[in-house]
Protein backbone atom coordinates (compact mmCIF):
# COMPACT_ATOMS: atom_id res chain seq x y z
CA UNK A 1 0.00 0.00 0.00
CA UNK A 2 2.81 2.28 0.56
CA UNK A 3 4.55 2.03 -2.69
CA UNK A 4 1.84 1.66 -4.98
CA UNK A 5 -0.77 4.62 -3.02
CA UNK A 6 -1.65 6.13 -6.17
CA UNK A 7 -3.36 3.02 -7.26
CA UNK A 8 -7.03 1.85 -6.67
CA UNK A 9 -7.42 -0.31 -3.49
CA UNK A 10 -8.72 -3.52 -3.73
CA UNK A 11 -9.27 -4.80 -0.14
CA UNK A 12 -9.98 -8.10 -1.01
CA UNK A 13 -6.65 -8.67 -3.27
CA UNK A 14 -4.63 -7.46 -0.23
CA UNK A 15 -7.27 -9.93 2.21
CA UNK A 16 -5.90 -13.00 -0.42
CA UNK A 17 -2.57 -11.93 0.04
CA UNK A 18 -2.68 -12.30 3.93
CA UNK A 19 -5.13 -14.99 3.59
CA UNK A 20 -8.07 -13.40 5.23
CA UNK A 21 -11.43 -12.81 4.52
CA UNK A 22 -11.93 -8.96 3.01
CA UNK A 23 -13.79 -8.09 6.69
CA UNK A 24 -11.38 -9.98 8.80
CA UNK A 25 -8.66 -7.92 7.08
CA UNK A 26 -10.23 -4.74 7.54
CA UNK A 27 -10.81 -5.24 11.55
CA UNK A 28 -7.22 -6.72 11.71
CA UNK A 29 -5.52 -3.46 9.64
CA UNK A 30 -7.88 -1.32 12.12
CA UNK A 31 -6.66 -2.97 15.41
CA UNK A 32 -2.82 -3.08 14.05
CA UNK A 33 -2.54 0.28 12.44
CA UNK A 34 -5.72 2.27 14.29
CA UNK A 35 -7.23 2.73 10.44
CA UNK A 36 -9.12 0.96 8.13
CA UNK A 37 -7.09 0.17 4.76
CA UNK A 38 -9.09 3.27 2.67
CA UNK A 39 -8.24 5.72 6.03
CA UNK A 40 -4.46 4.85 5.70
CA UNK A 41 -4.33 5.07 1.44
CA UNK A 42 -6.36 8.68 2.05
CA UNK A 43 -3.76 9.27 4.46
CA UNK A 44 -0.58 8.23 2.52
CA UNK A 45 -2.25 9.82 -0.75
CA UNK A 46 -2.14 13.19 1.17
CA UNK A 47 1.14 12.70 2.83
CA UNK A 48 2.60 12.62 -0.45
CA UNK A 49 0.18 15.60 -2.21
CA UNK A 50 1.73 17.91 1.11
CA UNK A 51 5.41 16.91 0.46
CA UNK A 52 4.56 17.88 -4.07
CA UNK A 53 3.06 21.07 -2.86
CA UNK A 54 5.55 22.39 -1.44
CA UNK A 55 8.57 20.65 -3.31
CA UNK A 56 7.46 20.87 -6.99
CA UNK A 57 5.82 22.96 -9.74
CA UNK A 58 3.42 20.72 -10.41
CA UNK A 59 -0.19 22.33 -11.21
CA UNK A 60 -2.72 20.96 -8.26
CA UNK A 61 -4.70 19.27 -10.23
CA UNK A 62 -2.01 17.13 -11.95
CA UNK A 63 -0.59 16.45 -7.94
CA UNK A 64 -4.27 15.48 -7.75
CA UNK A 65 -4.25 12.86 -10.21
CA UNK A 66 -0.14 11.76 -9.40
CA UNK A 67 -0.87 10.66 -5.86
CA UNK A 68 -4.30 8.79 -7.15
CA UNK A 69 -7.24 10.60 -7.14
CA UNK A 70 -9.65 11.04 -10.21
CA UNK A 71 -11.58 13.73 -8.51
CA UNK A 72 -10.22 17.46 -8.10
CA UNK A 73 -12.95 18.29 -5.57
CA UNK A 74 -12.55 15.26 -3.59
CA UNK A 75 -8.55 15.59 -3.21
CA UNK A 76 -9.33 19.10 -1.44
CA UNK A 77 -12.49 18.20 0.42
CA UNK A 78 -10.54 14.95 1.92
CA UNK A 79 -7.21 17.56 1.85
CA UNK A 80 -8.83 20.13 4.04
CA UNK A 81 -10.52 17.20 6.45
CA UNK A 82 -7.16 16.08 7.13
CA UNK A 83 -4.53 18.71 7.09
CA UNK A 84 -7.15 21.49 7.86
CA UNK A 85 -6.30 23.81 5.19
CA UNK A 86 -6.66 24.15 1.17
CA UNK A 87 -3.75 22.27 -1.37
CA UNK A 88 -3.22 25.98 -2.43
CA UNK A 89 -3.02 27.48 1.07
CA UNK A 90 -0.79 24.48 1.91
CA UNK A 91 1.51 25.48 -1.04
CA UNK A 92 1.63 29.14 -0.54
CA UNK A 93 3.63 28.58 3.13
CA UNK A 94 6.57 27.97 0.43
CA UNK A 95 9.13 25.48 0.04
CA UNK A 96 10.27 22.54 2.60
CA UNK A 97 13.66 23.60 4.34
CA UNK A 98 16.16 21.10 3.92
CA UNK A 99 15.68 18.24 6.76
CA UNK A 100 17.14 14.52 7.35
CA UNK A 101 14.09 12.22 5.72
CA UNK A 102 13.49 10.65 8.98
CA UNK A 103 12.62 14.40 10.68
CA UNK A 104 10.41 15.25 7.91
CA UNK A 105 8.68 11.75 7.74
CA UNK A 106 8.36 12.12 11.56
CA UNK A 107 6.76 15.96 11.44
CA UNK A 108 4.94 15.34 8.57
CA UNK A 109 3.04 12.79 9.07
CA UNK A 110 -0.90 13.21 10.82
CA UNK A 111 -1.22 11.79 14.25
CA UNK A 112 -4.71 10.74 13.96
CA UNK A 113 -6.67 10.45 10.70
CA UNK A 114 -9.27 12.55 10.68
CA UNK A 115 -8.39 15.18 12.56
CA UNK A 116 -7.83 18.96 11.53
CA UNK A 117 -5.27 21.40 13.21
CA UNK A 118 -7.07 24.21 14.13
CA UNK A 119 -7.02 27.62 12.02
CA UNK A 120 -5.18 30.02 14.26
CA UNK A 121 -7.44 32.76 14.85
CA UNK A 122 -5.94 36.64 13.28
Amino acid sequence: MDRDYAQPLDVAALARIALLSPSHFTRRFKATFGETPHQYLYRRRIERAKWLLRGSDLSVTDICFDVGYTSLGTFTRTFVRLVGETPSDHRARGPLPPAPGCIVRAWARDSRFGEARPASSP
